[in-house]
């Protein structure tokens, strides 16, 4: 399916703004002691983002692997975002999986805590390139 300039901008702004009301959820759900559904957000909140990087550019993605190679891809290895947000991504999808989906684990508050910064930062780097 083929974009206009305008519809492109329109889904732009919109998984931007996705990925800003995702990364909210955060602090609501870390101030009841939710770890789980946390990572869940703090990674949807860079999903979306990183899905507005993809509108942008007019790649196509159907699924979270394929994203997450994409990202990889054209934004990681050309040193466009720089090799840590890689890392950064991959440590999310790995979290929000387990919580999810292994009943045996959960997000250990520090683990957590510590990627919420980065996450931030990646998402408006994400916002300024796209701007």
């Amino acid at each position: 399916m083929s974009l206009s300039n305008e519809e492109r901008s329109t889904l732009v702004k919109l998984e931007l703004k996705k990925a800003t009301e995702t990364f909210e959820e955060i602090g609501i759900l870390i101030a009841a002691n939710r770890w789980n559904g946390a990572a869940n957000r703090l990674y949807y909140a860079v999903f979306h983002a990183v899905n507005a990087l993809f509108v942008n550019d007019g790649l196509l993605v159907n699924t979270h692997k394929g994203a997450h190679a994409l990202f990889h891809l054209h934004y990681i290895k050309t040193g466009i975002f720089d090799g840590e947000y890689g890392k950064l991504y991959n440590q999310l999808q790995t979290m929000r999986e387990e919580s999810d989906y292994n009943c045996a684990y959960d997000v250990e508050p520090d683990e957590l805590t510590k990627r919420i910064e980065p996450a931030r930062q990646l998402i408006e780097e994400i916002e300024l390139y796209v701007s």
